[in-house]
């Protein structure tokens, strides 16, 4: 079969490689929809997870499951699936102690493009099908369902990190595809107040229609000073940090209430350490929290989202912006996250349907 793969850091080439074989509890799929991620575009170009040879990329797709292991209950050839990002092993003592994501290690529930090769292929394995796939509803678009890989269930556990409560103000930082369903998922729990975080009109504009009260533009004055005049020099009670770099912390904590939350989903790329500002983080008594995660991976998290999408409560079709036709145009698709023109949201590789 052919890939589209990391040779090594900072080059990218289609090479051949044998099918994945299917274990008793897999299974193997092709894809019928594929979308690049900007943390692929970190993993090649940045080196952020290491040196990678010959590893094909991805990890957000929607498939069609071609072969399943004899131990497989609920999925069989010709099934039309959702397919999570991050697929743990769930009978892993991480599992059991509820961070599946970290089953067998640190990020190891994340295996496409990381520990394995990823979706960008004309086949793919998948491990704990039973656990790790979902149907395709029938009527859901397969934008939204790509979507549903990992751009939803990312920015949907930055909000739960952050731990949002009804009649919160919030600040979403970076309004990408994952700050805007951060946005979306904070509306959906009560937040009051939502401040979006970012430049772009496109992502301002959608930003507004998934619930934001007021854009914070970075290009028109520093951030901090504007939501805490926004909020009359009192900061905010919950953060999520979507984008931005390693100095982006600074910004959160002095813009953060005492006894608030900043809830990461941001991929760090680059860099040794951040940086937290001590007095404004209380002289380390301020009981203002940080808390990183991967988002949750698995299947009933994918049946739950995808119950959102069909209801109608969140359209994450709408972060679309460029369509591509063809398992060829994955290339042009992930040069286009990395080059990230000012139109560009998300872009999304179909391969049939």
């Amino acid at each position: 079969m052919k890939g589209f793969a990391m040779l090594t850091i900072g080059q990218t080439g289609w090479i051949t490689k044998d099918m994945p074989k299917c274990g008793p509890n897999d299974a193997i799929c092709k894809p019928i929809a594929l979308a690049p991620c900007t943390s692929d575009v970190h993993t090649v170009w940045a080196g952020a997870i290491g040196d990678r040879h010959n590893m094909i990329l991805g990890h957000e797709a929607v498939g069609e499951v071609v072969e399943v292991g004899n131990l497989v209950k609920d999925f069989k050839p010709g099934d039309k699936v959702l397919v999570s990002a991050i697929t743990p092993d769930w009978n892993s003592l991480e599992a059991q102690e509820g961070y599946a994501m970290h089953s067998g290690g640190m990020l190891s529930g994340w295996k496409f493009s990381n520990f394995k090769d990823g979706v960008f292929a004309e086949y793919f394995h998948v491990n704990d099908a039973d656990g790790n796939l979902a149907h395709l509803p029938e009527g859901m678009s397969l934008e939204a369902a790509c979507m549903v890989s990992d751009m939803v269930p990312t920015g949907f556990h930055g909000v739960e990190l952050a731990d949002v409560q009804f009649g919160d103000n919030v600040v979403v930082i970076g309004i990408g595809p994952v700050g805007l369903m951060a946005v979306a998922a904070a509306a959906i729990r009560g937040a009051a107040n939502i401040y979006a975080v970012g430049s772009r009109k496109n992502c301002a504009d959608l930003a507004r229609e998934f619930g934001a009260t007021d854009i914070i533009n970075y290009k028109e004055g520093d951030i901090v000073e504007q939501v805490l005049d926004k909020t009359h020099g009192k900061g905010v009670d919950r953060i999520v940090v979507a984008g931005g770099d390693n100095d982006t912390f600074d910004q959160a904590v002095r813009m953060l209430k005492p006894g608030g939350k900043i809830g990461n989903v941001n991929y760090l790329g680059e860099g040794d350490y951040l940086k937290v500002p001590r007095i404004e983080w209380g002289c380390g008594m301020g009981h203002k929290q940080i808390v990183g995660g991967l988002m949750p991976g698995g299947r009933l998290r994918s049946e739950k989202l995808a119950r959102l999408v069909m209801t109608h409560r969140i359209h994450p079709e709408k972060l679309i912006t460029h369509t591509f036709h063809g398992l060829e145009n994955v290339e042009p698709a992930l040069m286009l996250m990395k080059d990230k023109p000012r139109d560009l949201i998300k872009p999304i590789v179909l391969i049939q349907g």
